[in-house]
């Protein structure tokens, strides 16, 4: 038995997996996972450094990692992607000025290793928001064709009003499942 094959046993009897929430600064990743949470949408400040949440969804763990998105913090975001079983990268639909930013920080991130077999979704947030490109619009703006083989989605959401991000969270949960076999 291959060490892989152990590792995801091992995942699979403590139905648990982690999920790391990366964008750029403001992409209101944090105001996502409070509100998956359901916490205060009230008191959210810039994440400094990052923040670990764990809760239950549809009887598995999550343990969600929401890492600060601001430039500095960047270069340490490598320090999270061990383990990871979805990277759930946020978008602000609504700041065209930095999506070139947010393209080559995506890209750079999909070429990293450790985050090969990681499930991808892509959150298009701020769809609320006058002026916001949709998801169809981001996906052509960010270039998604490169992410290849890899297990992807892209969809439009707002976390203030909580549109979309069930359906995101069911995606994610279905496909890790239907790779891993949580039981």
């Amino acid at each position: 038995m291959g060490l892989l094959s152990i590792l995801k046993k091992d995942k699979a009897k403590r139905r648990e997996l982690r999920i790391l929430f990366v964008g750029l600064d403001n992409a209101g990743k944090t105001t996502i996972v409070k509100r998956i949470a359901g916490e205060d949408l009230s008191k959210v400040s810039p994440t400094l450094g990052f923040n670990i949440h764990s809760l239950h969804y549809k009887g598995v763990r999550l343990n969600i990692w929401d890492v600060g998105g601001q430039a500095i913090l960047r270069p340490y975001w490598q320090n999270y992607y061990e383990r990871t079983d979805a990277l759930l990268w946020v978008v602000d639909s609504a700041d065209i000025e930095r999506l070139r930013i947010c393209k080559a920080e995506l890209h750079q991130l999909l070429t990293e290793e450790k985050l090969a077999g990681a499930t991808l979704l892509i959150l298009a947030n701020k769809q609320d928001l006058p002026g916001a490109l949709s998801a169809a619009e981001i996906k052509d703006v960010l270039e998604l064709k490169a992410a290849g083989t890899r297990h992807w989605r892209i969809l439009g959401c707002s976390a203030v009003t909580g549109a979309g991000l069930l359906t995101g969270f069911d995606w994610v949960l279905s496909d890790i499942q239907g790779r891993i076999q949580l039981t």
